[in-house]
This record gives structure tokens, sequence and C-alpha cells, in this order.
């Protein structure tokens, strides 16, 4: 496959990633509605919640992985795609483009994201985590966690999340069950750490809401790409030097 087409894939991965995952929690999380058959005020609460945001990162992540998975690798987040070359999965020649390509269809899933929340009379940029954002500290964790909790619980995840990846895609594992395992990774780690730090372990993911909210959220945006990049790369080495055998592929590839 061109790199083009598996760029493309990975574009629309992330842009699918950040706009379900993101998007259930901006417009979906605390939703309530009008009921038109009882008092004009009388609103109740339809809202998914913190559960039904963090099955909808997973979600995203198992659909496209079936989707497109079999044409770029399934990545969708700069962070595993560094911890696949860690790992000897993935050519690092190919490493720069595929996170150009991620960082693209994030900011472009958060301006979608942002002109559809606009529609909604009130809305504003102000707040806690606007747009989904990740943030860390009393004003921007949703828990107020601190800068080195924040830190450790990305880092922590991302290596898990990596391990995870690397483990099920591997040659010896069942064939065709990846997506499943990874897009239930993700639904976990969210289930753990969203009250903490929004939960990014992908700093595409973190960057694309960032970029529309500004200030804080910028300001704070490298822990949100440190994290996750150490964490992968010690998850990518680590596997290797200890789980991998030679007769392991070289490159990623999520099996369908």
């Amino acid at each position: 496959m061109s790199l083009y087409k598996r760029c493309l894939a990975e574009f629309i991965g992330t842009f699918w990633l950040v706009f379900g995952g993101c998007g259930s929690a901006v417009l979906a999380a605390a939703f309530t509605a009008n009921s038109a058959k009882l008092a004009e005020n009388t609103r109740f609460p339809l809202g998914i919640g913190l559960v039904g945001v963090s099955l909808a990162f997973g979600l995203t992540v198992l659909t496209m992985a079936y989707a497109i998975g079999h044409i770029s690798g399934g990545h969708f987040n700069p962070a595993v795609s560094i911890g696949l070359v860690a790992a000897k999965r993935f050519p690092s020649s190919d490493l720069f483009v595929y996170i150009g390509s991620q960082i693209f269809g994030s900011v472009a899933a958060a301006g979608v994201l942002y002109f559809i929340a606009s529609g909604k009379p009130g809305f504003t940029l102000s707040g806690t985590n606007p747009l989904a954002t990740n943030g860390y500290g009393l004003d921007h964790s949703p828990g107020g966690y601190s800068l080195l909790a924040c830190f450790i619980a990305e880092l922590v995840l991302t290596f898990l999340f990596l391990l995870i990846i690397l483990g099920a895609t591997d040659h010896r594992a069942p064939q065709g069950f990846a997506p499943i395992a990874i897009g239930l990774g993700l639904t976990l780690i969210h289930l753990i750490s969203i009250p903490v730090t929004n939960t990014s372990v992908n700093p595409a993911r973190s960057l694309g809401p960032a970029m529309f909210v500004g200030s804080w959220a910028i300001q704070q945006l490298w822990l949100f790409w440190l994290a996750p990049i150490v964490g992968a790369f010690l998850a990518g080495t680590f596997y290797h030097q200890v789980f991998e055998t030679p007769s392991s592929k070289h490159f990623s590839e999520i099996k369908d």
C-alpha cells in the first residue's frame, strides 16, 4: 500500500477517534433535553456519563482498526507509532509523515466538533475541560490531580496500552481479535483516568482540542506529549527485548 494511502487512513482514523471520543464527551456526556409534554423548562438527564465516554473512545479505535487497520496498521496515535518503532514493528522512515497525518486528523476533528458545539446557545471555551481538553492541576484536571500524578498516570497507562497493542498484534496471539483487545483496553484506560487528566495517552488527541481552546490548554500540552511518548517508547523497547521472538513480524499490522 502506498504511503499516501496509509497516511490518508491514519488521518481518517485519528479524525474518527477525536471526533467520536471527544464528541461524546462534549455533546453527550451530560446531555439534557427539554420535554415538550411537560412544563416548558422541565429537563431530563440523558447523558452517557463517564462510562459512555470511555466506551466511545474504545469503539472509535475498535471500529477503525477493523475498517482501515489493514491499510495503515491502525495507529491513530503518535505514541503508538513511536512505540512500534521502538519495538521494531514499524519503519522509522515513515514515522514523521504518520505523526503529521494523525495531527491533521485530530485538528480537523476538533474543528468540526467546535463548529457543532458552537451551534448551542451558551457554549464557551471556558471551564475545566472545554472540547474535552486534557489538563492537570487544581484548575484543569477534572478531579484536581497534581502535575506529578497526571504525568505518572499518562506514562503508566500509555506503557500498558502499548503492551496490549504489541501483544494483541503479535503473530503468536489469536488472529482476528486484536482490535477488540485494543478497543477494550482503551475503554478501561478511560474508565481509570478521565477523572485524572480527562485521558490522553495520545498526543494528537490532546493537540486538536487544545489548538482551539488555546491559552492554558497549549501551556499544559507538553505533558500530554512527553508522558505518552516516554511510556510508549519504554513499552516498545521492553516488549522487543523481553517478549519478542526472532520470527516476529518487523512491521505492525492490526489483523482483521
